[in-house]
């Protein structure tokens, strides 16, 4: 579930990012929308990947949600630099690619996504919770 949250609020990040600075995200001529496509699946398996680690124990820590979220963007941007690498066949245009990642704030809206997804999913994991019940389902408290 929170690797979905994830998703759309990397996605509803950057499309505002998009809107408010009026260009693209990666908007570096000849790479395409493949750098993008897979630079953002990457980064949701690393995400759900290092999430399932941190929550694996009885009581995971708040303070994986830093690491959740650095490894996230770093994947992000790593991904997005070795597909344009592929596309474009040389190494410049993809040092331009994630230095604009970097400093248009696409990295940043990635690492705030997913440091807001983590928390909620180390939140879940901690209330251990069961699901949402009716009130005619719960036990009736005058029957002890």
């Amino acid at each position: 579930m929170t690797a979905i949250g994830f998703f759309a609020l990397a996605i509803f990040g950057l499309g505002a990012l998009s809107v408010i600075t009026d260009s693209d995200v990666i908007s570096v001529p000849g790479t395409g929308q493949a750098p993008g496509i897979v630079g953002m699946i990457l980064a949701i398996a690393a995400f759900a990947g290092v999430l399932w680690l941190a929550v694996r124990g009885a009581h995971p820590k708040f303070r994986s949600v830093w690491t959740i979220a650095i490894v996230t963007a770093l994947v992000h941007l790593l991904g997005v630099g070795a597909t344009a690498v592929i596309v474009v066949g040389e190494v410049v245009t993809p040092l331009a690619v994630m230095s604009e990642l970097v400093t248009g704030g696409a990295s940043l809206v990635v690492l705030v996504a997913a440091a807001v997804a983590g928390w909620a999913g180390v939140a879940l994991r901690r209330a251990r919770r069961s699901r949402p019940k009716w009130p005619w389902e719960r036990e009736d408290p005058d029957a002890q």
